[in-house]
């Protein structure tokens, strides 16, 4: 027997059938499933773009912690560089501070009435150019003097070998200087020696 093809009002019937049977079913479980298909790509969809969200924030904040990193590294290493160049003459200074230490104590030992000497006189002043000379090469590494006769003791740059009792100073004021002292820029390079002022017994 052949099937006749389904008329209008067969299929009507079946969507009547089915209506009937729907009656009571919730609007949300009326689904042919379908919706819920839908629903899990979407839900697949948003968990790759958080995860994908989360990527790109740790790889933001990874860039920017290697940018902030390479910028202190690039700083350290400028100041070193910097550093190098104000410094680099430190030990030769140091070693040199002694020269000027003797030309000092030449010319301090020379007798005020020797001065006046004719044959002394170009002796005396080669002395004296010379330790001209080397303040000049000194001035212009940044090595400079520290001032110390009547100056109050700062334990940054004065080192206090004696006190000496006197009342023409205030206590605690530098007196004497037994041995110049040096800064380099802004470094000591060697603190100057010197007796301090007490009030006396």
């Amino acid at each position: 027997m052949i099937d006749e093809p389904m008329d209008e009002r067969d299929t009507s019937a079946l969507d009547e059938e089915a209506a009937r049977e729907m009656d009571g079913v919730p609007e949300h479980l009326r689904d042919d499933g379908e919706d819920d298909v839908d629903e899990s790509a979407e839900e697949a969809l948003d968990d790759a773009l958080a995860s994908l969200r989360g990527d790109l924030e740790a790889a933001k904040q990874e860039t920017l912690y290697a940018k902030a990193e390479t910028q202190n590294v690039r700083r350290r290493m400028e100041k070193d560089v910097q550093d190098a160049r104000n410094y680099a003459a430190t030990g030769f200074a140091r070693d040199i501070l002694s020269v000027a230490d003797n030309l000092g104590r030449a010319l301090d030992s020379i007798p005020q009435d020797l001065r006046g000497d004719e044959k002394l006189k170009g002796f005396i002043a080669g002395i004296e150019a010379t330790q001209r000379e080397l303040d000049k090469v000194f001035n212009q590494n940044g090595i400079t003097r520290i001032a110390a006769k009547g100056m109050p003791l700062d334990p940054n740059q004065h080192q206090a070998m004696l006190e000496v009792p006197t009342d023409e100073a205030e206590p605690g004021t530098v007196v004497q200087e037994m041995q110049a002292g040096y800064m380099i820029k802004d470094r000591l390079l060697r603190p100057a020696m010197v007796g301090v002022a007490k009030k006396p017994e």
